[in-house]
This record gives C-alpha cells, sequence and structure tokens, in this order.
C-alpha cells in the first residue's frame, strides 16, 4: 500500500464549489518516493433515490437541464435521471427525504439506504449515498419540481419501469446514478 503526504493544497477556485491542486508526495510498495500533483473538486456529498411503486410496475425519475452535458455533446443539455442533492449539513436519508419531497412533491415514508459510491473518483471528492422507497399516489403532497430561489426547473417523470430500462438501452437515460438505481432494482426484483 502507498503512503501519502500532502505537500500543498492551492484553491484554484471557489466561485461554484471549491477546485484545489494538491501536491503530493507518494511512497510506493518499493520504496521510492515521487511528487504528483492533482486537482480535486470538491462539491460536497450528494444523495440520490428511486422512487418505485411495485404494484403498477412504475418509477418517478426527473428531467432537468445540465450545463456540462450540454457542454460534451447533449443536444438540448436535458438529462432524466434519478431525484438527488448534496447533503449541506444533513445526513443523508434526511438529505434525501427533504431533496424527494421539493424535487417530485413526493412525501416518502420508508427509506432504504442500498449503497454508497464515489462517481467521479480521478476528480470529484464526491462520495454519493443510494437510496430506495417506495411511492403511492396518497404520498403526492405537491407538484414538485424544485425550488425557486435554486434556479430548479425540473420535470416530473412518471414511467413504467420496463420503459426506464428501454431508455437505458437507446441512450435516452445516461446518467450513472439512475443506471445504477435502475439496475439495482431490477436485480432485487422491487419492480
Amino acid at each position: 500500500m502507498s503512503q501519502i503526504k500532502i505537500l500543498n493544497t492551492d484553491i484554484l477556485s471557489d466561485n461554484w464549489y471549491v477546485l484545489k491542486k494538491v501536491t503530493y508526495e507518494v511512497t510506493g510498495k518499493d520504496g521510492n518516493t515521487a511528487v504528483q500533483s492533482r486537482e480535486a473538486y470538491d462539491r460536497g456529498n450528494g444523495a440520490t433515490i428511486l422512487l418505485y411503486n411495485k404494484a403498477q410496475s412504475s418509477v418517478i425519475l426527473t428531467r432537468q437541464f445540465r450545463l456540462p452535458t450540454y457542454i460534451n455533446g447533449n443536444p438540448d443539455g436535458m438529462l432524466i435521471e434519478c431525484c438527488a442533492g448534496l447533503l449541506d449539513k444533513d445526513n443523508p436519508e434526511d438529505c434525501i427525504r427533504k431533496e424527494t419531497e421539493e424535487e417530485t412533491g413526493y412525501k416518502i415514508t420508508d427509506v432504504k439506504k442500498v449503497f454508497e459510491a464515489y462517481m467521479s473518483p480521478g476528480s470529484v471528492t464526491e462520495i454519493l449515498y443510494f437510496f430506495v422507497a417506495e411511492y403511492a399516489k396518497e404520498m403526492k403532497v405537491s407538484d414538485g419540481g424544485g425550488l425557486a430561489h435554486e434556479n430548479e426547473n425540473i420535470e416530473v417523470l412518471e414511467l413504467p419501469f420496463s420503459g426506464a430500462l428501454q431508455m437505458v438501452k437507446t441512450g435516452e437515460i445516461k446518467d450513472g446514478k439512475t443506471i445504477m438505481l435502475l439496475q439495482y432494482a431490477q436485480l432485487a426484483s422491487l419492480v
């Protein structure tokens, strides 16, 4: 196992989140040391959830504009994804309950954490906590759509589970966290 010693950290940007350049010394298994530099983007940790309805074999997803996808070839920048949000000061479960109500309009009760993962470990510090929860029509308390003061403009989609899986195959769903949760639901026979 390599040993790491941080030598220097420079803040390159703290406009939206924090972009750091970290210079460190790494000692390899052979005992040799080398100095390396990498950039790391710290946007905090997050949580995501797949809402599913077993009886009607459906899921709730969202669609919203994502600038990085637009820059990288997504023609309209719109992305279909599971509800998600940054933890800020909340624990993952409290965060995802709040985000679910804000984004989808569903006030969920039983939330189950299924795993956690680093989504882009070569450049982003974020760890994402993955949840699933069953939803029903009577849990709908608002239209959802996100918060206006956060400039969120989120469309709520209720889709057949089989249709969502097909959208992964056709490339209509390209979001990693969403694909992971849909595959989890399929493997766990949730829907």
